[in-house]
């Protein structure tokens, strides 16, 4: 059961009596006249043989007011793009697979490339900016929502509540972060936010001092959720990371360019689970270990924009700090897991923040060793100046790949 608690400085929209989707989607219908709403659904060719996709396709082939669905499929060749088209077919409502792999849309990024304008590596930040440009592209959309491929719990009352934000036109939020308890299976799951962001950003308060960016961030209930919603209007000055830092970077966009005001978070799900990444601990460049130092350097560098000196006895100080810290949770999260009837491994837990706190200096030192790093994507009004046809581009791509295989279907 949700409470009305007001916590931090952006507004938390709650779920406090189960309002029936039917009345939630009608709306949705009623705001999708003036309003017309499109989510994106960044995929990799992998998740359509999992478990999860093809529930997701089931649940929004019910969904009544979406006016457009944008699927980016990523690690597939032609033979598999094909599938996907097969896969995505019985969705009702207009739908485009941008084929990222395919020849024409690899052809703009190699352009995008010699001008220094594409995303520098491949992974989620960059299969949803090329889904964000054939959004604005095709015209057809005011609001936009995204959420992930691998939600085992999906349900379409996530995605009502998740675009309800944006798209009521009563309400002045540009942005929406989903956010719900990372509880399945009798565990407390979501352990780099648990057991990472909030510990590090805490640990950050000690060591800095107050501070209205990290306020902002500690204000987040789940800052790393990938659900999220915002007015298509946000999309064009947006500079995103391509790395796992895609959602805090996105939040620390957000941040730069609206009022908090203009900024909320909603209750959208009683249980989320979905596939879970491995910690590789002996690997730093796979799994949470390299998820927790993307995390920690979007964290530095947006402190760093915003005048903060951060040196190599700020990094030392603050993962001793932060390992106090997370040691603490460690304990409130035990206590918390007994009196819910969970089970909660503590040797688990602290070798997990253990990980964490090395990977904090790791990215403290690389922080400190590439000061000229430029990780974000840039904004598609920077790309749309310096190549002005580029949206067209993409959508004429998009829309040449869907003919040319239309009669193979």
């Amino acid at each position: 059961m949700g409470d009305f608690h007001q916590n931090g400085i952006i507004t938390t929209l709650h779920n406090l009596n189960r309002r029936p989707l039917p009345e939630i989607e009608y709306e949705l219908q009623v705001f999708s006249r003036m309003r017309p709403m499109t989510l994106i659904l960044p995929s990799l060719y992998s998740e359509l043989q999992g478990p999860a996709l093809p529930g997701i396709v089931s649940e929004l082939q019910q969904v009544p007011y979406l006016n457009q669905i944008v699927i980016g499929l990523d690690r597939a060749d032609r033979d598999q793009y094909l599938h996907a088209r097969e896969f995505f077919a019985d969705l009702p409502q207009h739908h485009r697979i941008l084929w990222n792999d395919g020849p024409r849309l690899r052809a703009i990024d190699e352009e995008l490339k010699t001008l220094g304008l594409a995303p520098t590596e491949a992974g989620k930040g960059r299969n949803v900016w090329y889904c964000l440009g054939y959004t604005l592209a095709s015209r057809r959309s005011q609001a936009i929502a995204l959420h992930d491929c691998d939600i085992l719990t999906y349900s379409r009352e996530l995605l009502a509540r998740l675009i309800y934000p944006v798209a009521n036109p009563g309400f002045n939020y540009q942005f929406c972060k989903g956010y719900y308890a990372r509880v399945a299976e009798g565990k407390i799951n979501g352990r780099v936010c648990r057991l990472m962001v909030t510990p590090l950003l805490r640990a950050l308060k000690k060591v800095l001092g107050s501070i209205d960016y990290l306020d902002y961030l500690d204000s987040f209930r789940y800052p790393l959720a990938g659900e999220f919603s915002f007015r298509t209007d946000v999309v064009h000055d947006l500079r995103i990371p391509s790395d796992w830092g895609l959602e805090i970077g996105l939040l620390s966009e957000m941040y730069r360019n609206y009022s908090t005001n203009r900024i909320c978070q909603v209750d959208i799900a009683d249980i989320y689970d979905h596939k879970h990444q491995d910690l590789s601990a002996e690997d730093a460049n796979a799994g949470l270990s390299k998820m927790s130092i993307d995390i920690a350097k979007a964290i530095f560098r947006k402190l760093a924009t915003n005048g903060v000196v951060l040196s190599s006895e700020t990094f030392r100080t603050l993962k001793a700090t932060y390992f106090r810290v997370a040691l603490d949770f460690v304990e409130t999260y035990r206590n918390d897991a007994i009196i819910n009837g969970l089970t909660l491994d503590i040797h688990k837990e602290e070798q997990a923040v253990e990980l964490f706190a090395q990977n904090i200096k790791r990215a403290g030192d690389h922080f400190l060793d590439n000061p000229m790093e430029t990780p974000f994507i840039p904004s598609w009004n920077r790309v749309c100046s310096a190549v002005p046809d580029v949206l067209e581009r993409i959508k004429a791509a998009v829309e040449a790949d869907t003919e040319e295989f239309r009669s193979l279907r």
